[in-house]
């Protein structure tokens, strides 16, 4: 069933389809080739089907521009361009890639069936998107760009299957900030192919923020002439500092239209955002009049610091006129049926200072600046309704009143998707816990050791997290299921500086996110999902694609067979046993204040055979208050039962030579402390530097 006024419907498969798809995956999943994110049924055939300089594609002539780009991609990956020919014409189906429409085909839309075979390959879609997302997984299933199969003379193979597919979700995106960092429409579009290879359709295009205007707006010129520059940026490692280096850039409006043509050509949409009320300073800069000329201190510019910032558009007729005006445009350029207006962290300190703001708010009986900034929303949707698009904004929108059209992209917490749902409007996933991407994907420490330029805004999100994501947890019922439209990745760009560290955060934490999006919940597994991972980044060093190697999840063991016992709880999965288990970027956190006595107590799996180092070291970015121990004592024991003391510890460290037999070491706290403990690696042995060790 589709939600009323939905674009974007959630399938509805006979849950007898789901079932037989399901025997089919599990049946397949020990073998099954290395796709990402994973087909909703496969089934291995026998054979192969062997691409060469002699194989054609045959489409429909509605096809005829993904043939070409199917064709484009495996000339990149082959040097040999395939004709492409029309279904009609003459041919004998042999070594042939047929693609086909058939629309009364009971899948969803995108949704496909691929069947390889020794003769030959057949792509058959439920609509183009279809047949695209199924040329996307005939080419992961050929051999990466650069391998020696493309060098030999002998035909590249393909394992013969019979594969079934369909979205899980139809919303399945990536945002990307140029506000804070721009990135020329090449490097973009470089981005949008490897979107579209693990079958994302939307991307979200963060235009305008305090630190830069990046669109054209042709009644506006000063909008990028003043307000696409600004006069510094924060270099990497020292986020409150300059580089005293002037620093922008924008799109025009012919650019803006040749990316949006090269993403609808590969069955993605971009969805634009003009921020609005907030994170406005770079607009209000190149036109002063649009703020809140009446607070004290009035003296917009565009912004040199991350962070959120005072100045906001000012709630007069003239300033909603002009961002009538701006989204007018907006929707020239950018076909997509929902245009985004931010409304994220929008302060309303300005509006409660500017004598023009409250007499809006007396006049239309707004009793606070949450329900000043929901009726300038309003406002807005109406005016988007009126050009035959729809409203979508961050969780933020709903603070003062959540208009009925409007659709919410949640990014705080699930009360607010929860409040959305049951108001009956749609959400995008978006939340900070499995989405934001400019998190660290290792710790902090491991990645700075790399050096500066790999600086995150903070935060942990590994790939195991991201792929644990589902993004129907919010809902509440069935009905509820259906207003949840999909999920996306965000990329904050601030510590972002140019598209290869784009590619660095995105990669592979976009792969885990796409199976999220695509591939029914009940088929999902990390450890399969990882090993058909391993064969995607082969592709993904083919076409130089700059990725983070995958951390391996912590696991709750010891490098070696000994085991730990603590008299303190463990703070989420921050288990005893990861304070030996040989890896720098894991360790073990308490859940609670310290008291005396309490203890972290190793037991070696065999006694020291020789005097041997020993150093611990407490405390760690993780924690803001550090949770070093402050008072406590490094002892050591052959029988478990009689303790000498090695060493006490001084700024959370403890070090010293366990003689021959130790078979026991102990840190044991002497005075009560209010902060938490960390524990990192105990070090048998001289301990590696960090850098080292990694």
């Amino acid at each position: 069933m589709y939600h009323p006024m939905n674009p974007f419907p959630q399938p509805n498969t006979p849950s007898k389809f789901l079932a037989i798809a399901a025997a089919l995956t599990g049946a397949a999943l020990a073998g099954s080739p290395a796709l990402v994110p994973l087909p909703v049924a496969v089934q291995p055939g026998t054979g192969t089907f062997g691409f060469s300089a002699a194989t054609a594609i045959r489409c429909d002539a509605s096809l005829r521009a993904d043939a070409d780009l199917l064709a484009a991609d495996l000339q990149a990956r082959s040097g040999v361009a395939p004709k492409v020919a029309a279904a009609g014409s003459q041919g004998n189906g042999a070594n042939e890639i047929r693609l086909a429409i058939d629309a009364d085909s009971k899948l969803v839309a995108g949704g496909y069936k691929l069947d390889v075979t020794a003769a030959g390959v057949v792509v058959t879609g439920k609509d183009a998107a279809g047949v695209y997302y199924g040329t996307r997984t005939l080419l992961q299933l050929l051999p990466p760009m650069g391998a020696a199969a493309w060098r030999d003379a002998a035909p590249a193979p393909v394992p013969a299957l019979a594969i079934t597919d369909y979205p899980r979700f139809a919303w399945r995106g990536m945002m990307l900030d140029v506000g804070r960092h721009f990135y020329p429409p090449e490097e973009v579009k470089r981005l949008i192919d490897w979107m579209a290879f693990h079958k994302l359709n939307v991307f979200h295009w963060h235009l305008t923020d305090d630190q830069g205007w990046r669109i054209e707006i042709r009644k506006y010129p000063k909008l990028t002439q003043v307000g696409g520059w600004r006069d510094s940026s924060p270099p990497y490692g020292n986020r409150d500092s300059d580089d005293g280096q002037r620093y922008g850039g924008f799109y025009t409006q012919a650019q803006i239209k040749d990316v949006v043509a090269y993403a609808a050509a590969r069955h993605i949409t971009i969805v634009p955002e003009i921020e609005m009320p907030g994170h406005a300073a770079a607009a209000i800069t190149a036109y002063p009049e649009l703020g809140n000329v009446d607070v004290p201190g009035y003296a917009p510019k565009v912004m040199t610091r991350w962070g959120v910032h005072p100045y906001i558009f000012a709630p007069t007729d003239a300033t909603l006129r002009f961002l009538e005006d701006v989204l007018g445009e907006v929707c020239e350029l950018f076909p997509s049926k929902f245009i985004h207006i931010g409304g994220d962290e929008a302060p309303k300190t300005q509006w409660q200072q500017s004598k023009v703001a409250q007499d809006v708010m007396r006049r239309e009986g707004l009793k606070n600046a949450d329900e000043l900034q929901s009726w300038f929303v309003r406002r807005m949707g109406k005016f988007l309704e009126s050009k035959g698009r729809r409203l979508i904004g961050w969780d933020e929108i709903q603070e003062g009143g959540l208009s009925k059209t409007a659709t919410m992209m949640v990014w705080r917490d699930a009360k607010w998707a929860k409040h959305a749902l049951a108001l009956g409007n749609d959400v995008v996933m978006a939340t900070t816990s499995h989405t934001y991407f400019d998190y660290y994907q290792a710790p902090a420490a491991t990645e700075l050791a790399k050096g500066k330029e790999y600086e995150a805004i903070g935060g942990l999100l590994p790939l195991e997290k991201v792929y644990s994501y589902n993004p129907t947890f919010v809902a509440d019922n069935p009905a509820q299921e259906k207003q949840i439209l999909g999920t996306q990745a965000q990329l904050w760009t601030e510590y972002i500086g140019d598209m290869k560290k784009v590619e660095y955060m995105a990669f592979p934490r976009v792969a885990a996110l796409a199976e999220v999006a695509w591939t029914p919940l009940a088929a999902k597994n990390y450890d399969d999902f990882s090993r058909r991972l391993a064969g995607v980044m082969k592709h993904y060093d083919g076409g130089h694609l700059n990725y983070a190697k995958p951390v391996p999840p912590p696991v709750r063991a010891t490098k070696d067979g000994s085991t730990l016992e603590t008299s303190l709880g463990s703070y989420t999965d921050h288990w005893p046993e990861l304070a030996f288990d040989g890896r720098s970027d894991t360790f073990f956190w308490a859940d609670r204040s310290l008291k005396s006595g309490d203890h972290l107590t190793l037991h070696l799996k065999a006694a020291l055979a020789a005097a041997t180092p020993v150093t611990v070291i407490t405390g760690g970015p993780a924690s803001q208050h550090g949770d070093a121990l402050a008072a406590g004592v490094l002892e050591i024991s052959a029988d478990g039962g009689t303790w000498l003391t090695l060493a006490e510890f001084a700024a959370g460290k403890a070090s010293g030579s366990a003689p021959a037999g130790t078979r026991h070491l102990r840190l044991r706290v002497t005075a009560p402390q209010e902060n938490w403990l960390i524990v990192h690696e105990i070090s048998l042995g001289n301990p590696q530097s960090l850098s080292e060790r990694r």
